[in-house]
């Protein structure tokens, strides 16, 4: 394991494109999740210049029709702020193609007699956590996910030269390990037309230092923001979202494996969501409890079958215990089913 390099994650705020149809599709998964428990629910979205498009399957109270989830499409949208001409939550055409769930699918995933629910689909998970935060989150998209937040606290607090539409980048120094500053920062974000370049460097240096511990400032000759000069036209007027396209950014930044699938616009049922969740608190808990200073832990499922087809951690070279042993216990301190992980972290 190396000692000294760097390393680089990003984020994207709540009015990026695919972050806005994530936020969409998950706006519908949570009212079918609240009206039925047991709601099934897989919805896509799209969105470009004043349109807004919603595809999927679900099984769900029929209350919830494509009346209610427009509704629901424009309300997201107007929470994350975007009025702007070529995006606004009042004025964006929403068509809506979401139908029933598949007879074949449901079969397999729905419980009954002597049979526990089954996984929603097949595929592998994965769940990390190291020491370089106090959330136990790799520091680079710790730090990213922080600036955007911050931005973010301004905007909604009535600073109306910042637009919903933004992205950060965050560079780290590691040294024996451990991360200890900022080498490079990009900051790009959509902002108020006629303010300069430097009016927006002005803007938010002071919310990135505020941002990061003391001292990991990057040179000022490698602090970035909006190096295209303008970012007036941003979201979906600027570039076309989908929903599932920020899997990175919504894990740890590339530090760690990623079995491809999105979380949003999915209910627990389907366990790209569910089981990274549960791989997620697995690894949190081995590193909480002092077991390992970094942890990756993946499981695997096969539609249908309700348990884990494997368990696989690991812990970098940093294991206080036998590595054998944490697999086999990791199985036995959680129901690792579909039902059991939703139940155990209260997803429905």
């Amino acid at each position: 394991m190396r000692a000294n390099y760097l390393f680089t994650s990003e984020s994207v705020s709540e009015g990026h494109p695919d972050k806005v149809c994530d936020r969409i599709s998950d706006t519908v998964v949570d009212a079918f999740l609240a009206a039925d428990p047991e709601a099934r629910v897989a919805v896509e979205t799209l969105t470009t210049t004043n349109r807004i498009v919603l595809a999927g399957e679900v099984r769900g109270p029929g209350s919830i029709d494509a009346a209610v989830m427009e509704k629901l499409a424009r309300e997201a949208v107007r929470d994350i702020g975007y009025e702007q001409d070529g995006f606004h939550w009042q004025h964006a055409d929403v068509s809506c193609y979401v139908h029933e769930q598949s007879a074949d699918i449901a079969q397999g995933v729905d419980a009954g007699g002597d049979k526990d629910e089954g996984a929603g689909d097949q595929g592998i998970m994965f769940g990390y956590a190291c020491r370089e935060t106090d959330v136990l989150m790799p520091a680079p998209i710790h730090y990213s996910h922080r600036i955007l937040e911050a931005l973010a606290k301004i905007r909604h607090a009535g600073e109306a030269r910042l637009g919903p539409d933004s992205k950060s980048q965050l560079t780290l120094r590691y040294e024996n390990g451990k991360p200890v500053g900022a080498t490079s920062i990009v900051v790009s974000t959509q902002h108020a037309e006629g303010l300069s370049q430097d009016d927006v460097r002005e803007l938010v240096r002071p919310v990135v230092q505020g941002t990061l511990p003391d001292g990991w400032m990057c040179p000022e000759d490698e602090f970035y923001v909006n190096p295209t000069g303008t970012f007036v036209i941003g979201g979906p007027d600027g570039d076309a979202g989908l929903t599932g396209r920020k899997i990175i950014v919504d894990t740890y930044g590339g530090a760690a494996p990623h079995g491809g699938g999105a979380f949003s616009g999915k209910d627990p049922t389907k366990v790209d969501r569910s089981a990274a969740y549960a791989a997620r608190y697995l690894a949190k808990n081995v590193v909480a409890a002092g077991l390992a200073d970094r942890c990756t832990i993946q499981l695997s499922y096969a539609i249908g079958v309700s348990k884990p087809l494997s368990i696989y951690a690991d812990t970098h070279g940093t294991g206080k215990c036998d590595i054998d042993r944490l697999e086999q216990a990791l199985g036995k301190v959680m129901d690792l089913s579909p039902r059991g992980i939703r139940t155990h972290l209260g997803l429905n």
